[in-house]
């Protein structure tokens, strides 16, 4: 603070050391608002299962955990261009770029409906065939069983929208706004699925609830947007430029969504052929009780992937490596801080939760499960950063990898050394992943000292500085490796 004419004013270290306090003390609220609104379904869902099966019956409760699965693995399909949103409005922000923004809202709304319209269908249109080979006997239970999976198709459209709204707010790196929105309507969804449980409502009346809730959401979550972004229409549009612009980075994105929600299933499956649907059980167990390290920790540090993008047009290098170093000693802390309670006491967890002849037989393979998760924890910093230079084809090769390695190792393995042969073969999924640090190195710490973080070509414009005597010009010198290089002139 500096005294000027009897008045106080502040020096620009000062303007700037707060600038940076406000950007810490938003991106740990960014954390906080990423993890809350990972852990309220899973722990919802874990408090309400008990009154649920005893009110709705096994038969009933496994047809709505078979209609939220389907309605979950599409929408994260149809939704999988959401890191596009993120990384391109990111960019758009950072040049206060607004009608580039609400460009690629209105065609990313196209993309989706597009990608979740024809899940519906597909879905519409199985949902018969599917209720037949689940429910074989009761023509009640097929007829809620048809009633639920079809309204899930309509589900799949509402979410859609829905995440091209979220996916923008989180670009605007204000968690604040939008995991209230989706922590209340997952709540009140649980809420409303216990009352029609208990008045004996069956689950298509609990799946037409949700879909109101979900509705009701979505728009809440679009009214957020408006004050980010001011008075929108948001209707599909469909520029051919901006479609092909954000598909050459959201195509990358859709197929590691595909591979994700396959990687995560196809593992019980060799289970299951391999040792049995006993076998299943205890392995599916241990990776849900160990799936939060990974889980948790991505959803915390989520924010990183916006905050990168918006900085990549304005920043220098030394800022990038300082907040990505910062990142990657939270994400060891956090992975430490996750892991080892659950390998320590691993006999007790399992015990209180399960019994103890079921926890006894998953505690050999628990702290390997643990382990590699652990191990998978560990890449989130370079995933993120990755993402937000522009680098997702590396991202998703590495992944697609990583998951053909560990089937194939737990190929191996399983025949020989059983459950604790597929648990092994998880640790082989991590360290595969590491590999984008090599890469995060090459586009970060090997730049010009001083220069800016490469830029991804995508709505690439001149930028002019106000308060500079002189224009200042933003000049493409070149690719390497497909991002391009700026200077300043």
């Amino acid at each position: 603070m500096k005294l000027v004419g009897k008045k106080w004013c502040m020096s620009s270290r000062d303007t700037q050391g707060l600038r940076m306090s406000d950007t810490r003390r938003r991106s740990w609220a960014n954390a906080f608002y990423g993890g809350a609104d990972y852990l309220v379904l899973p722990v919802g869902m874990l408090l309400t299962a008990p009154f649920l099966l005893r009110h709705l019956g096994t038969a009933q409760y496994g047809v709505w955990v078979l209609a939220g699965a389907a309605v979950s693995s599409g929408g994260i399909v149809s939704g999988s261009f959401g890191d596009a949103v993120i990384k391109y409005v990111g960019a758009c922000r950072g040049r206060g770029d607004r009608p580039g923004i609400v460009r690629i809202v209105r065609n990313i709304i196209s993309i989706n409906l597009m990608l979740s319209g024809s899940l519906a269908i597909a879905l519409w249109c199985l949902a018969p065939y599917a209720t037949n080979h689940i429910v074989k006997v009761d023509r009640e239970l097929q007829t809620i069983c048809l009633h639920s999976l079809r309204i899930g198709s309509g589900l799949l459209l509402v979410r859609s929208i829905d995440g091209v709204f979220i996916s923008t707010l989180r670009a605007f790196e204000t968690y604040s706004l939008t995991a209230p929105i989706s922590i209340c309507s997952r709540v009140a969804i649980l809420v409303f699925a216990v009352l029609l449980a208990r008045y004996g409502r069956n689950v298509a009346w609990i799946m037409v609830a949700t879909l109101l809730i979900s509705t009701f959401g979505t728009l809440a979550q679009g009214l957020a947007l408006r004050t980010k972004i001011g008075t929108f229409l948001p209707m599909p549009s469909w520029q051919r430029r901006t479609v092909s612009d954000i598909a050459a980075f959201g195509t990358f994105s859709w197929l590691q969504a595909i591979s994700g929600v396959v990687f995560s299933h196809v593992d019980r499956f060799f289970v299951g052929v391999f040792m049995g649907a006993p076998a299943v059980a205890y392995y599916g167990l241990c990776i849900q009780a160990a799936q939060p390290i990974h889980g948790l920790i991505s959803s915390g540090l989520h924010f990183l992937f916006p905050h990168l993008s918006a900085r990549l047009p304005v920043a220098p290098l030394s800022e990038i490596r300082r907040k990505v170093t910062m990142a990657f000693i939270i994400n060891a802390a956090l992975v430490i801080a996750l892991a080892l309670p659950l390998i320590i006491f691993e006999g007790r967890i399992l015990t209180d939760w399960i019994g103890s002849a079921f926890g006894q037989e998953a505690l050999r393979i628990f702290p390997t499960i643990v382990c590699g998760f652990a191990l998978l924890g560990m890449n989130i910093t370079a995933h993120y950063a990755l993402l937000a230079i522009g680098q997702i084809r590396t991202v998703t090769c590495l992944n697609l990898l990583a998951g053909i390695a560990m089937l194939l190792t737990m190929a191996l393995l399983i025949p020989r050394y059983g459950l604790q042969g597929a648990a092994l073969a998880r640790l082989v999924y991590g360290p595969i992943t590491w590999l984008t640090y090599l890469y995060l190195y090459r586009f970060i710490w090997r730049g010009e000292s001083g220069g800016s973080l490469p830029q991804s070509s995508t709505y690439s414009v001149a930028t002019t500085s106000a308060n500079s005597p002189t224009k200042r010009h933003r000049l493409r010198i070149g690719k390497r490796a497909g991002v391009t290089r700026y200077i300043s002139s």
